[in-house]
């Protein structure tokens, strides 16, 4: 049996290495029989602008991952260099070949250059660890984005306990109870635990943190009684303004809701002002699992249809004129409205960074019909893409960018490379509607693929998850939403404040209603989701390289790019840890297979759904009290050896010291007792998270090795490592 079953291996190897050898000689011919690859490089000369977004990006994210700050007068003695060579470079070859891999990478330089002065210019205090709630005077600037503890407040501090003025965080976001949420505007006082933004959730982990610097939110919280209104200083002009527009937005988003119901109107809400206070967590993960998650944001969907709403309704309106018509440009006119409209969208919905960037986009295409020039090419988004990059460097690094210019570009690349159907003449209509929704059905489907394809890479790795049905709920939606819901929802805003869009809203509401049935008939289908865990770092910078190949090259090399494109979701995964915990000490999770079993169910549970998810795990909550043994101050393994856990800042006493120290591996908040009094294999303390941060363990025989979070963060002006510098692994 074995000797031929070692056949039938050899033979099976034999054939398919044959196969792969006669593929890969094919596919040689079919490159060879094209340009040469010296002949197609110099064809692109006329592309090669495209890449300059590209070059760019990528300086920036290099910079924003460095794992040291360099300091300001290098970075722009650097810049000032870089700008210099490239100009002599250009005098010097006159416009010749060679002159475009320089200024690639002089655009690569620069591009770090923007991200440290944008570090600069977005420098603001950050708040102190607080051992215990202080009490803090401020204006309410927004309601944020609810969390997983409730609802939140934006505020711009006016006093802190123990802060001097000059200390004062820019903003601090604080998580409130039902009872305590107030609108934009509003002075109060509370009391409330508060910190800097939180580190990674587990070594490598996405870094939320640097997205609260450039923010310029300072400090993060969750107040322990109701805020009170206090009467407070007249604050600067600049505040109150955007705290007017903000309660504006706030006040809108209210009378959404009162007109079509929580259920239907806080998806509304969302959609129109970016509040979502009443999008229940129910609603959140049926459309996570349906994979229509990205409708709740403001991004380039919902400024695409707008504006294009309000652009088509435009020359419309201009054509039915015969006056007007024969007066101005139409097509012009209505950009000009287009352009308002998007410029509306983005203050009401209070201007997130994924509206900005989908407003940057609309805006470069409605300036280049006033210019006359296509409004839908490479090169308009190239353009785009240069403006956001070069105002907010740190983009390049969000998930968000990453994901709306992969997917734009797959979709103008497509574009480009369709032929344009030949337009009959005298067709009758009855022949025209069925071939022209046949047209929308095959572009629909082709636009949702290749669109999924493009993002794909980036939801692997960022958010862990593939929903399976993606591509078949986003067709059913695609129509509700561009016909129906987003332009209800357009009329019904702007006639919301004269008291006539109720009718608008209410057929809006009819429409979400129909979409969140889809979304969680999707989401309760067996498969709906499916976890993946994170490949290395360097396949997703990779991943998108491959992308833009594909996309920006013109020719038979383009091919090349579809491994690198690949390489998220064919790498192999490394090994998941044993044991996580995190960045306080105060939440432990252990690897039982393909499972994560927390100490503490809803200990840091943000926290450990991130890592869990990034490891490929699924978290087993019934699994916890066969493993550990907790009451409020510890947990300890229910059989020998395993992982204990302290929960106070005290030192534990002797009687629950012994408990602990039976342990393998100890983790406390608290400072370490002396080595003679607990004899425990690993002892991890407060000292230690406070240096390393997250950390995971993986067994090693008889040791552990110790993977920490902070090392891989570096010192930069977001990671605020303790002076001693972070822990080594």
């Amino acid at each position: 049996m074995g000797e031929g079953a070692n056949r039938v291996t050899t033979g099976l190897a034999e054939d398919i290495g044959s196969r792969g050898w006669r593929l890969g000689a094919r596919l040689s011919t079919w490159i060879s029989a094209g340009p040469t690859p010296a002949a197609e490089i110099v064809a692109q000369k006329s592309r090669w602008r495209l890449w300059a977004p590209v070059a760019f990006g990528f300086g920036a994210a290099g910079y924003m991952g460095a794992p040291v700050e360099p300091p300001l007068w290098a970075a722009l003695l650097g810049g000032g260099l870089t700008v210099a060579l490239l100009l002599g470079l250009g005098r010097w070859l006159r416009g010749g070949n060679a002159i475009l891999p320089a200024v690639l990478a002089g655009l690569l330089v620069l591009g770090a250059v923007a991200g440290k002065v944008r570090t600069e210019m977005v420098r603001a205090p950050v708040s102190p660890d607080f051992d215990k709630p202080v009490q803090v005077e401020g204006w309410v600037v927004d309601v944020a984005r609810r969390g997983t503890g409730g609802g939140r407040l934006l505020i711009a501090p006016t006093r802190i306990d123990g802060l001097d003025t000059a200390e004062l965080p820019f903003r601090i976001r604080v998580t409130v109870s039902p009872d305590g949420m107030v609108g934009p505007g509003t002075p109060l006082r509370l009391r409330a635990g508060l910190g800097p933004p939180p580190p990674p959730a587990s070594p490598g982990a996405y870094d939320f943190a640097r997205d609260a610097w450039f923010d310029r939110v300072g400090g993060v919280g969750f107040a322990v009684v109701a805020p009170r209104v206090v009467a407070l200083a007249e604050p600067p002009a600049q505040l109150r303004l955007l705290m007017r527009i903000n309660a504006m937005r706030w006040s809108l988003a209210r009378r959404i809701v009162a007109d079509t119901g929580p259920r239907s109107g806080g998806i509304a809400a969302a959609m129109v002002t970016g509040h979502e206070a009443w999008i229940s967590q129910e609603q959140t993960d049926a459309m996570r699992a349906s994979g229509l998650a990205h409708i709740l944001s403001i991004s380039g969907l919902h400024m695409a249809i707008v504006g294009g709403f309000v652009f088509a309704l435009g020359r419309l309106l201009v054509a039915a004129w015969p006056w007007l018509a024969l007066r101005i440009n139409g097509k012009k006119a209505a950009a000009l409205l287009g352009l308002a409209a998007v410029a509306t969208y983005l203050v009401v919905s209070g201007a997130p960074p994924p509206a900005v960037r989908a407003a940057v986009t609309a805006s470069v295409a409605f300036l280049a019909i006033l210019f006359d020039r296509r409004a839908i090419s490479l090169d308009a988004l190239a353009v785009a893409a240069m403006i956001l990059l070069a105002v907010q460097p740190e983009a390049a690094t969000q998930p968000g960018f990453q994901m709306s210019f992969a997917a734009t570009a797959a979709l103008v690349a497509l574009v480009e490379a369709l032929p344009r159907p030949v337009r009959e003449i005298q067709t009758p209509w009855w022949i025209r509607l069925p071939q022209a929704m046949g047209g929308w059905v095959v572009a629909s489907i082709a636009m949702s693929l290749v669109a999924g394809m493009a993002t794909g890479p980036f939801a692997m790795h960022h958010f862990n998850r593939v929903a399976s049905y993606g591509l078949v709920a986003n067709l059913l939606v695609a129509p509700i939403s561009s016909f129906v819901m987003m332009p209800a929802l357009a009329i019904g805003a702007a006639l919301e404040p004269l008291g006539l869009g109720g009718p608008f809203l209410t057929v809006a509401g009819w429409s979400i209603d129909l979409m969140t049935t889809i979304a969680e008939r999707t989401a309760a289908t067996p498969g709906s989701v499916v976890t993946v865990a994170s490949g290395p770092a360097w396949t997703l910078p990779m991943a998108f390289l491959g992308i833009l190949i594909l996309c920006l090259w013109r020719g038979r090399l383009r091919w090349l790019g579809l491994p690198l494109a690949l390489s998220v979701a064919l790498w192999p995964r490394p090994p998941a840890p044993d044991i996580w915990i995190s960045s306080d000490g105060s939440a432990v999770a252990v690897r039982r297979g393909d499972q994560a079993i927390p100490a503490r169910a809803n200990s840091r549970r943000f926290a450990l759904e991130v890592w869990s998810r990034r490891r490929g795990l699924v978290l087993d909550d019934a699994a916890s009290a066969s493993l550990f043994d907790c009451n409020r101050r510890r947990c300890l393994a229910t059989g020998e050896g395993g992982v204990a856990q302290w929960n106070q800042r005290r030192m534990p006493g002797a009687k629950d010291l012994a408990g602990l120290c039976r342990a393998e591996v100890l983790v406390l908040r608290s400072p370490a007792p002396p080595p003679a009094d607990c004899p425990a294999g690993l002892v991890l303390d407060a000292a230690a998270f406070a240096a390393g941060g997250a950390a995971e363990l993986y067994r090693r025989g008889e040791d552990w090795k110790i993977v920490w979070a902070e090392p891989l963060r570096g010192r930069r002006p977001w990671t605020h490592s303790v002076e001693n510098g972070p822990i080594s692994d």
